[in-house]
């Protein structure tokens, strides 16, 4: 199967490349931020029909909210431009989305119905983007993710790395907001498996949710973070700091309930934790490569 993935050069679009020319078991076309940025529904209909695929992968949207890029107005156009174009083409619109949909007030996991109730303007858009997408294509699937995180781009990983490196050696961070973190290399193998069943003819529309198997505020990341980042830079016993929260301000929790991806593709949630290691010594790595 020909796969057209846009976004190629987000850190979850890198790992999901070379987990599929790894695989061989599809054909893929890469189409990069930069190159994504249509100024006409013209341009966006001409890069999608010229690929010639059965299956698009859209990386951009949940990108910009790992990382610190602005969401615009022109962001969501192309979107719709996308999906009325895999629309016209008979193509799958497969859209990743993100936990940053909701507010965090729910003391459970949140399902896939669930009503996306981030009132933040990002929030909004972000939910905009989904409903676009759900009313253009008929074979959409939107895949909601926790925080990607890499040892390259802007994400969890090398913001807090790069804030250590360059603020004295320091981090503050809250404990009330709870997630699940999810390394790119095993969102890649996500939708990878997701391409591997569609591509069998498997119709599987709506929403899906994926998150790693165990939760972490920003906090508890950090600290299993220096844990491994240690072995390679000299960090203080106080590098990281807790936050002191607002007197009464409630716990928030943006965790997913990943039970309907397990069900309908027997996809199962994998720790965070066991890749922290690996992706921190490729951060230093990348690092000392760049000098």
């Amino acid at each position: 199967m020909r796969v057209l993935i846009l976004g190629s050069d987000t850190p979850l679009g890198h790992a999901l490349v070379e987990r599929l020319q790894y695989l061989g078991r599809h054909q893929t076309v890469s189409i990069t931020r930069a190159t994504c940025r249509w100024k006409s529904e013209r341009q966006a209909k001409k890069a999608v029909v010229r690929a010639k695929c059965e299956i698009l992968v859209d990386l951009r949207i949940s990108a910009a909210a790992d990382g610190v890029d602005q969401l615009q107005e022109l962001d969501l156009k192309r979107c719709h431009w996308v999906a009325k174009a895999c629309q016209r083409s008979g193509m799958t619109y497969l859209y990743t989305s993100t936990s940053r949909v909701f507010s965090g007030q729910l003391d459970r996991p949140y399902t896939e119905e669930d009503y996306p109730d981030n009132e933040t303007d990002f929030g909004t858009m972000l939910a905009d983007g989904e409903q676009l997408v759900r009313d253009s294509c008929e074979r959409h699937l939107i895949l909601r993710l926790g925080p990607v995180f890499s040892f390259e781009g802007t994400n969890l990983i090398t913001q807090m790395l790069g804030e250590l490196g360059t603020n004295g050696g320091s981090l503050v961070m809250d404990n009330n907001l709870r997630g699940c973190p999810v390394a790119a290399e095993d969102g890649a193998r996500v939708i990878s498996a997701l391409l591997d069943q569609l591509s069998t003819g498997l119709q599987a529309n709506g929403i899906y949710h994926y998150c790693s198997s165990d939760t972490a505020t920003f906090y508890e990341f950090a600290e299993a973070l220096l844990a491994s980042a240690s072995q390679f830079s000299e960090f203080s016993p106080t590098a990281v700091q807790l936050q002191r929260q607002p007197e009464g301000l409630a716990p928030l929790n943006r965790s997913l309930n990943c039970s309907k991806i397990r069900n309908t593709f027997a996809i199962k949630q994998a720790p965070w934790r066991t890749a922290v290691p690996r992706i921190v010594k490729q951060y230093f790595e990348h690092q000392r490569n760049k000098i």
